[in-house]
């Protein structure tokens, strides 16, 4: 018999509590999920919104991540707390800066996909965490990079313009109704970025909130990073739903 997967779903996946450390000697908590019976065929790198209001490695797209595509689509999910960050698995140590030295715990990440043989890492960057990846991985070696909700808060222009002569793939997922970067906004702040794709997504707002805009994000991700298991089913065998958890709300910037 199979079932609705649902906002709390938990499918089956090999996850396993790290713990990152930074060149500045930090120690940052991190989650690896990787499918259960076989090795991923990719990698997401998973950078959270920001932590000043409720960003952390368990907000509910990255959560849902390593919930349901380690097992949907054969992708591993690296989620981890930036310096300062507060999550349920803990809290990373050091303090917040703006997406600054934020920089070294991506690049400590980063390397910790490398060091572990974690195959086409992929950067996911959400809110804050597309600030971190543009000011800091335009010369990251990694398959691609998807930026939800990009605000431009803290990336500057001499930041962004970096990009110019990147080859990665770069795709901005920008919600019709975003508060900081619509989709005509985001179109003219990329502009001169050739290897920046942006997609507005209809109704939906900066935060992603409805199972729907969830399902979307998803499948935009997977249709990048593996695209033989797009579109992601919506049911699973009722045995393979290992838990049900409650769906975490929160507010960013």
């Amino acid at each position: 018999m199979s079932e609705l997967i649902r906002a709390g779903s938990v499918l089956p996946a090999h996850r396993e509590a790290l713990t990152l450390i930074t060149a500045d000697g930090l120690r940052l908590v991190a989650e690896l999920s990787r499918p259960l019976h076989r090795e991923p065929v990719a990698t997401i790198i998973c950078v959270h919104p920001l932590p000043t209001h409720g960003g952390m490695m368990d907000s509910h797209v990255l959560r849902k991540a390593a919930w349901r595509l380690p097992a949907q689509a054969d992708i591993a999910v690296l989620r981890f707390n930036t310096r300062g960050t507060t999550s349920a698995s803990g809290t990373s140590e050091g303090e917040y800066d703006r997406s600054t030295a934020e920089g070294l715990d991506l690049q400590s990440a980063i390397a910790y996909a490398q060091q572990h043989h974690l195959v086409h890492p992929w950067l996911l960057g959400w809110s804050f965490g597309t600030d971190v990846i543009l000011r800091h991985a335009s010369d990251a070696a990694v398959a691609g990079v998807i930026l939800l909700s990009p605000p431009l808060r803290f990336t500057t222009p001499t930041e962004l313009s970096r990009w110019r002569s990147v080859d990665t793939p770069v795709t901005a997922l920008v919600p019709e109704f975003d508060d900081y970067l619509p989709p005509t906004a985001a179109v003219a702040a990329f502009a001169g970025l050739p290897a920046v794709e942006i997609v507005g997504i209809p109704g939906a707002k900066h935060l992603w909130v409805g199972e729907r805009y969830v399902q979307r994000v998803l499948n935009e991700i997977v249709s990048r990073v593996n695209p033989v298991a797009a579109p992601l089913a919506t049911e699973w065998t009722q045995a393979d739903v290992i838990a049900q958890g409650p769906m975490q709300m929160w507010s960013d910037l």
